[in-house]
């Protein structure tokens, strides 16, 4: 009992705090040997030239988006990239509200819209809309997202380089009504994760908002998948081709206006982690190297977290013989008594101290984690989907 309270306690360590360290150290290595070898050798790393920019285009799959879609046009209408190798392709997936409407006023020549009247699940738009592509080099985004005039640049610069699959931007996260960027420690820490794991080949998907890949490596999958970006980024890498993090590639979005919004959205991407575990078998193959790594300290570790809180939770009480762990429990207590605390604060709109909050972010995310896992188990996953601000 005490040896699995420990490896429970331990595992969580290892994933938020040792992973991070261990991973930071062996990036900061490769990037002092890359560096020498280009001073010794004084190649050219980089190819920037925007006459060698590839076709793309950009696949956006739409519900009952007539809040944003028309803005999300124009944006994208608007961006410096050379407008003769820009094509938007936008799929309404049997939106019942004005949505299908707004795509089809515009007429605009590298503007193609389709309308589906039936709402089959954004993965199966998506795989109707890459099959209509052309273009070698697509880009995923969402309706509610902009990009900035540069983004699109950013983004294809790197596929230059023959070995690189997909290329994962950076979204920001803003206030709709401040415009405030909102992105808290939580999500800057990840932004570290990624460019370290970018940097030893082990990026670890990317993020719908904003990613592209070559057309060729795209993968078809199921309707029903949820965390489509994750999976579509890893069978990029699943082909032996690199995943790349690009933080000067920027998008942004604006935050779930209520916290409401914001759990479902937690609830259904928990859903969608265990789908893909138990979907991606082949990444558990300890010849992945830091692939591997990565993914089971990254990934297979954070989803499994709220059972490993429970099991910690449950055999502390049952050795609560031991002084030594009743003030271990004691200390649990604390701890989710300052979280759920800081829930309440939050769903009655008040401001909590920092630490507070960070507790607070972390129950609830793994809270939906585990409604998530019994979601997955106790219901039909089906893929059509209900819209929320984020």
């Amino acid at each position: 009992m005490e040896s699995l309270f420990w490896l429970s306690v331990a595992i969580i360590i290892y994933s938020y705090f040792i992973y991070p360290l261990f991973l930071c150290t062996f990036s900061g290595i490769k990037q002092a040997l890359s560096d020498t070898k280009y001073l010794w050798r004084r190649h050219q790393r980089r190819t920037l030239n925007i006459k060698d920019y590839p076709a793309v285009t950009v696949i956006i799959a739409a519900y009952n988006e007539e809040s944003c879609i028309k803005a999300r046009v124009e944006n994208l209408l608007t961006l410096d990239y050379p407008k003769d190798k820009l094509t938007l392709l936008i799929g309404s997936d049997g939106s019942d509200d004005q949505t299908a409407e707004i795509l089809s006023a515009f007429d605009i020549k590298n503007l193609h819209v389709h309308i589906f009247d039936t709402n089959r699940g954004k993965m199966s738009v998506l795989n109707d809309l890459v099959e209509k592509t052309t273009d070698d080099i697509i880009i995923f985004s969402d309706a509610n997202t902009h990009f900035q005039s540069d983004t699109i640049e950013q983004l294809a610069r790197h596929f230059s380089n023959d070995k690189i699959g997909a290329v994962c931007g950076e979204l920001h996260l803003v206030d709709g009504d401040t415009g405030d960027n909102k992105d808290n420690v939580y999500w800057r820490y990840e932004q570290v994760l990624k460019f370290h794991e970018s940097r030893l080949n082990a990026l670890q998907g990317a993020n719908g908002a904003i990613y592209a890949i070559r057309k060729s490596l795209f993968m078809p999958l199921p309707a029903n998948t949820i965390v489509d970006d994750f999976q579509i980024a890893m069978n990029v890498a699943k082909q032996g081709f690199r995943l790349v993090y690009d933080p000067e590639a920027i998008a942004v979005e604006e935050i779930a206006p209520n916290l409401a919004e914001e759990k479902g959205r937690r609830v259904r991407i928990g859903l969608g982690n265990y789908q893909a575990f138990f979907k991606m078998f082949w990444a558990l193959n300890p010849l992945l190297g830091w692939r591997f790594v990565a993914y089971i300290s990254h990934k297979v570790c954070r989803w499994f977290v709220p059972h490993l809180m429970l099991i910690a939770l449950i055999t502390n009480v049952l050795l609560l013989d031991s002084g030594f762990y009743q003030v271990i429990l004691l200390a649990q207590l604390i701890f989710y008594f300052a979280a759920f605390y800081g829930i309440k604060q939050q769903a009655d709109g008040k401001k909590t101290a920092t630490l507070i909050a960070l507790l607070a972010f972390f129950v609830a995310m793994n809270l939906a984690l585990m409604r998530g896992f019994i979601k997955y188990f106790s219901s039909n996953v089906q893929g059509t989907w209900q819209r929320t601000t984020r």
